[in-house]
């Protein structure tokens, strides 16, 4: 079972850019497509982008299209999300979460690997 670990995360302006990450260990990533996920204070957990483990096709809520970008580095093992233009409504905890070997896939019920995640807070 691959345990996920994200970093990246931290208080920024709106505008701002952070890059997340999330590393892999006790399995490689390379076989698991991997999906971004974030809840904000008082609401559900939501789908933010995925990534298929072969790389080949990724997915993005509306919400973050043109802003977000979902990558992977399979000889790092790690899984990244870059952030531009961030809105204080991005202000999250934002979680990765991995399964193997599918298609990138937006629902939260059907990944078992999960990280602890990374809090991002975007100020006005």
């Amino acid at each position: 079972q691959v345990q996920l670990v994200e970093s990246g995360g931290g208080l920024v302006q709106t505008g701002d850019s952070l890059r997340l990450s999330c590393a892999a260990s006790g399995s490689t990533l390379s076989s698991y497509s991997v999906a971004w996920f974030r809840q904000a204070p008082e609401k559900e957990r939501g789908f933010v982008a995925a990534i298929s483990w072969t790389g080949r096709s990724t997915i993005y809520a509306d919400s973050v299209k043109g802003r977000f970008t979902i990558s992977r580095d399979n000889a790092n093992s790690t899984v990244y999300l870059q952030m531009n233009g961030l809105k204080p409504e991005d202000t999250a905890v934002y979680y990765c979460a991995a399964r193997f070997r599918t298609a990138a896939i937006a629902d939260t019920r059907l990944y078992r690997n999960w990280g602890q995640g990374t809090q991002v807070t975007v100020s006005s």
